[in-house]
């Protein structure tokens, strides 16, 4: 008989979405004998009730008042895991447009380690994934996942062992970035050893809640664990490669959208000419050698702070046109990897 699958629904006020996504869930997992847990932090029950009232296959649990924080909703959930050898899905409850197949591939793929959606992003989104999160983790440790904060992945028994043995072991200053925006991270890293890391290519972009508002949260929590997961990781540099394919998806960015969005840059750190003349990706670099010469990762993402903000600003800013907007992700791609090897120790940066 083949092993029982599971997914793992975490959600805050998704009354919108979560039963679409549910039922796409469902039908991936297409088995009478799994489970889909959800566990919600909403601030009314309707998120939990539209999840309880969509009909399924497979048995449900409903987790409820769970604290706040996507990675303290997962690691509820994984508590909660049957005794099983069979892959897990976890999916974004936020998703617009859910798709079983997508889905189902994951679930395939994951059964053998680890396995994550490859979707294109609108050039304006996924700055985090596109210009940091990304090319440390492709340099640092040899793995170029296309988009790595991915919430929609799949994980084999393996690499849910691994994780839960991660977790109990961690350094205690790592808990609160896990708990929340850092989960993402979290689990590559820790699952990308224990097996295959797959990425599932999905050809249109995701349609989900936008990121964007809450970019210092997600920043303060995803980039201490992206430092310190990649800064001590186990095995050699892999040596340098071609540039990458991007996909940055083109859309028009209205005027006035882009205005605010640059209004909230400068607001969260104004612009500063120091800035240019440590350019962007050497500030990464130096960033991810702080944390290896003894910085708490804490601190070297705070001081690589307004050095990404800028970066983020730049990039909004430039006249580039659409079609070299891959390319230029990927230079930096490149580049990273050879600052990042280019000497055994680097300054940290002020």
């Amino acid at each position: 008989m083949t092993p029982e699958p599971a997914a793992i629904l975490p959600s805050r006020d998704e009354p919108a979405t979560i039963a679409a996504v549910t039922a796409a869930v469902d039908t991936a997992l297409n088995d009478p004998r799994a489970v889909i847990i959800h566990t919600d932090s909403s601030d009314h029950p309707t998120t939990s009730d539209h999840f309880t009232a969509t009909p399924t296959r497979a048995r449900k649990i409903s987790l409820t008042n769970v604290p706040r924080g996507k990675g303290a909703q997962i690691l509820k959930a994984l508590a909660h895991l049957p005794d099983t050898d069979g892959p897990v899905l976890i999916a974004d409850t936020d998703t617009r447009n859910p798709d079983p197949d997508v889905y189902r591939e994951l679930l395939v793929h994951g059964e053998r380690g680890f396995a994550i959606a490859d979707y294109p992003r609108y050039w304006d989104e996924a700055n985090l994934t596109s210009h940091l999160a990304r090319p440390l983790i492709a340099a640092a440790t040899g793995h170029d996942v296309p988009q790595p904060l991915a919430g929609d992945l799949a994980l084999s028994a393996r690499a849910i062992r691994a994780v839960r043995t991660a977790v109990n072991t961690m350094d205690a200053q790592l808990h609160p970035a896990v708990n929340g925006y850092g989960i993402d991270a979290f689990l590559l890293l820790t699952a990308a050893p224990t097996g295959r890391l797959t990425s599932v290519t999905v050809q249109a972009p995701k349609t989900h809640a936008a990121s964007f508002p809450h970019l210092p949260q997600i920043y303060d929590q995803a980039v201490p664990v992206l430092l310190a997961l990649t800064a001590y990781w186990p095995h050699r540099l892999a040596p340098a490669a071609s540039a990458p394919p991007y996909r940055p998806a083109h859309r028009t960015l209205d005027p006035g959208r882009r205005a605010a969005m640059l209004a909230t840059l400068h607001a969260l750190a104004p612009a500063d000419p120091r800035y240019d003349a440590c350019p962007w990706p050497v500030a990464v670099a130096d960033a991810w050698h702080s944390v290896r010469n003894g910085t708490a990762p804490h601190e070297a993402a705070h001081g690589l702070w307004p050095h990404y903000v800028h970066r983020v600003r730049t990039w909004l800013t430039a006249a580039t046109p659409p079609n070299e907007r891959a390319a230029q992700l990927a230079a930096a791609h490149t580049r990273l990897f050879g600052v990042l090897t280019a000497h055994s120790t680097r300054s940290r940066i002020s």
